[in-house]
């Protein structure tokens, strides 16, 4: 039996690795096989894995890549992620890929899809467009649109065409890692001394970049290897964190929190994994099923327009319920424009409901972790108090 820190270790290593070494075994396993990179927060991981082609999660360099290229391209006062994923791009280490995916987060992810058109001509890349209006027949016309047109230029790069029965497979095994992701955040929301923040955010990550039926039967190893852990139970606060939706934390910001006497019970990290909240039917047109879950079912977050303004914050207030958080911590990277500015929107809607908050910003390379440790600390300390008097 494949045990928790065997599990972990595999994982750590994936991280580790900005070579992205499995992915590029996997493309040379087999002629012909293909690789799409795609950024952060959601994009329909089915329809490349339908074309045969791996999904490539590229998340920045994080706190290992000293950015020296990406500097030149972009200036100081946006985040980290673009520059240092130009960086990843200009040193080879994406050389291997061939696409790039860049969902509808903010300005700036618009803004390099376009670099990287300019910087790599030869690279498929598309920015990834979603609605703005939920109606079905507006904006749920523009996202099959959307998704048929990603279709067709997959199609053009794999050499063959797309059925709709590889659509179909291709769902039914991201519905399964979207159960199963769901069953190990629900499993930590339980137990969260059995399953530590920062292990769960390596096997999600691993996510990233393994095939998704690889990545399925680690979910299904971890949670038995979790359920036979033995490890202590501590008087931690139990928390919800948000913010990090799309340039990460350094892992060690997740291991200070924790360190500082919190229990993430939840977060928003790597959200396409479950950014869809329930199953994409298999019957019917798949590419009409794939746009009406993300018009009807889909991840609140502050880079997903709400067409109800009176609903804002409304889904953190939710998540505290359901996974019994006393606090929330608001942690988002530097000027990352989405969750700054929501994040007032969403303090106001905390404090009407009583519920106690603390916010502070990271960038991906952040090393001095802790003022952060600290800060939580102290929140995790005022939780306890607040809650005995």
């Amino acid at each position: 039996m494949t045990s928790q820190e065997q599990i972990i270790d595999r994982c750590q290593v994936l991280f580790d690795d900005l070579s992205f070494t499995s992915a590029r075994e996997w493309k040379a396993a087999e002629e012909g096989r293909k690789v799409i990179g795609y950024m952060p927060i959601y994009v329909p991981r089915e329809i490349i894995h339908a074309a045969g082609m791996l999904p490539l999660g590229v998340l920045g360099g994080g706190d290992q890549l000293e950015v020296i290229h990406g500097d030149a391209y972009y200036q100081s006062y946006i985040c980290r992620i673009p520059r240092s994923t130009v960086e990843l791009g200009v040193t080879g280490r994406l050389d291997f890929v061939d696409g790039m995916l860049f969902p509808s987060i903010c300005d700036v992810i618009r803004n390099l899809s376009g670099m990287w058109k300019l910087m790599f001509a030869d690279t498929y890349a598309r920015y990834f467009d979603v609605p703005q209006n939920f109606d079905d027949k507006v904006g749920g016309e523009f996202y099959v649109n959307e998704l048929n047109d990603l279709r067709a230029d997959l199609s053009k790069i794999s050499g063959r065409k797309i059925t709709d029965d590889q659509i179909r497979a291709s769902i039914e095994l991201y519905n399964e890692n979207r159960k199963l992701t769901q069953d190990v955040y629900a499993f930590r929301a339980r137990e969260p001394w059995k399953v530590p923040s920062s292990d769960l955010y390596l096997v999600m990550r691993a996510g990233m970049v393994l095939p998704v039926e690889e990545h399925n039967q680690m979910l299904r190893d971890y949670l038995v290897a979790a359920a036979d852990s033995d490890r202590p139970l501590r008087d931690n606060c139990r928390v919800l964190l948000t913010g990090g939706f799309c340039e990460q934390p350094p892992l060690n910001l997740i291991k200070s929190i924790e360190l500082a006497g919190c229990y993430i019970v939840d977060d928003d990290f790597l959200l396409v994994n479950r950014f869809l909240l329930k199953d994409v039917p298999t019957e019917g047109d798949p590419v009409e099923n794939l746009a009406h879950v993300f018009l009807h079912d889909s991840e609140s977050t502050a880079a997903k327009y709400e067409p109800f303004q009176a609903e804002k914050g409304k889904y953190l207030i939710r998540a505290v319920e359901k996974y019994g958080a006393e606090g929330v911590i608001f942690a988002a990277p530097s000027f990352c424009d989405p969750a700054l500015l929501d994040r007032p929107m969403l303090q106001h809607t905390l404090k009407d409901a009583g519920i106690p908050y603390v916010a502070f910003k990271y960038a991906e390379n952040s090393g001095q972790m802790q003022p952060i440790r600290e800060q939580a600390g102290t929140f995790s300390d005022s939780i306890k108090l607040w809650s005995e008097a």
